[in-house]
């Protein structure tokens, strides 16, 4: 441990929890994010119970919410709506029975309806899961194997993936040609020779590697916005170019929408943006804090799915938990003007945000798209992962997540995570947020 946090009694009862923890659990957490060190240092806090668009942790100390589950929380912790229906289907329908119902068909209907770019979906339990059938699936439909996928994202933690995601970029290769690094060991022999890592945003590299070996690259796997190293934007007409190269040269472009898909707008990123894939996987947005995933795309690949070609399986696929919490969530961010309200809202922040630093002269640059955002402290803007590694100031970013944390204003202590923002989330708890940061902003430039 190499941080202690300046106010160690507010978290008193979360060290306590987390000791007895670490003596049953490895590390003390289910999963790396929760991790000490991925950034929760000297502990994570431990949350007693969500409301709405607040936590409340096991100290008794009240947050304004911008961590939000990683995500999954759109529209809040406990919505009623989808909380009731899950409760309704388990008393009146079950949980799982390993043959299809009803809902299933009514979900996919919405989905499709939703994402212009699908023309038929399989549902999944997790953007992993998601994640291995598309490229199964570019694979089969191209009799290619190679894979483009960019440095700094994340696309879960299968074998075949979980590589390049934070490199150390002086043992990553050069960066015009990257080359494949294990997340870490563990990792089968000769995986990465189907991987191609390049840079985001450059558009000539991803040409010039579709020109030298387009014939052996079965698709491109990418974020929309890239979202797994901080908030990056597509530079203009990025998305556009990879788009008409993939076209060219037969590869199958995959967007990864688990953090944009139904976030960003109903159409996803891919709406927002104005972009059709090929294939699309979605999950964090989708269940309203239930876990589901989705994979989406041209009837003519997901036909391999029907033919029996390409197998897509999961005991707890599309089970009624699951199903009722989507149709729910789907219900609700249907109605009109629901996302004119969320875009208002996430303007407010993200402006008041950068007049603060602004007027403080803070090297701060605050980057978002509607309900997901990051503050870069830099000195030079964030376009790739190798930017974000040579001049983020994690320093800087710690003193400022945990200023607000003190505050009673929550986000993910890593500078390459997000805030989120959600439909819960009202004017009031923007302008509280914005009146914390202010005080925080100042403590930094006066400490």
């Amino acid at each position: 441990m190499s941080e202690t946090y300046s106010q160690p009694d507010r978290y008193k009862t979360s060290a306590e929890r987390f000791a007895r923890a670490c003596e049953v659990i490895p590390g003390g957490v289910n999963s790396t994010a929760r991790a000490v060190w991925s950034g929760w240092d000297p502990h994570p806090l431990f949350i007693d119970h969500g409301e709405g668009a607040h936590v409340i942790d096991a100290d008794g100390n009240r947050y304004i919410d911008y961590l939000l589950g990683l995500g999954p929380m759109i529209l809040g912790h406990r919505p009623p709506r989808v909380t009731q229906a899950v409760v309704d289907a388990i008393q009146t329908r079950g949980t799982v029975f390993a043959l299809p119902h009803e809902d299933e068909t009514t979900l996919a209907h919405k989905i499709i309806a939703g994402i212009p770019s699908v023309e038929q979906v399989r549902l999944c339990n997790t953007g992993t899961e998601a994640v291995i059938y598309a490229l199964r699936l570019a694979r089969t439909f191209t009799g290619r194997q190679k894979v483009i996928r960019f440095e700094g994202m994340y696309h879960g933690f299968s074998d075949g993936v979980y590589w390049s995601k934070h490199p150390n970029i002086d043992k990553a290769g050069p960066d015009r040609a990257p080359i494949p690094v294990p997340q870490g060991p563990g990792m089968p022999k000769g995986i990465d020779q189907n991987l191609i890592i390049l840079p985001w945003n450059d558009l000539d590299i991803l040409r010039e590697t579709l020109e030298r070996e387009g014939d052996n690259i079965a698709g491109v796997l990418t974020e929309p916005v890239m979202a797994n190293t901080g908030c990056i934007l597509p530079l203009p007409g990025y998305l556009e170019g990879m788009r008409e190269l993939c076209d060219k040269h037969g590869c199958v472009l995959v967007f990864d929408e688990v953090i944009t898909g139904f976030r960003i707008s109903l159409a996803g990123a891919q709406g927002k943006l104005g972009i059709k894939p090929d294939l699309s996987i979605f999950a964090k947005g989708l269940g309203g804090g239930f876990p589901v995933a989705a994979l989406g795309g041209r009837k003519d690949i997901m036909d391999l799915v029907s033919r029996g070609v390409v197998s897509m399986a999961g005991t707890y696929s599309a089970n009624v938990i699951a199903v009722a919490a989507a149709n729910a969530a789907l219900d609700q961010l249907s109605e009109p003007g629901m996302y004119e309200g969320l875009y208002e809202r996430c303007d407010q922040l993200m402006d008041g945000l950068r007049k603060i630093f602004r007027d403080t002269n803070l090297p701060a640059h605050v980057v978002g798209m509607g309900p997901i955002l990051q503050v870069w402290f830099s000195d030079s803007a964030i376009h790739n992962y190798r930017d974000a590694a040579r001049h983020c100031d994690h320093a800087m970013f710690r003193k400022w997540w945990e200023g607000n944390l003190n505050r009673g204003v929550m986000f993910h202590p890593g500078a390459y995570e997000n805030l989120f923002v959600s439909f819960a989330h009202s004017k009031d708890d923007i302008d509280q947020t914005l009146a914390v940061a202010k005080d925080v902003v100042r403590e930094m430039v006066n400490s």
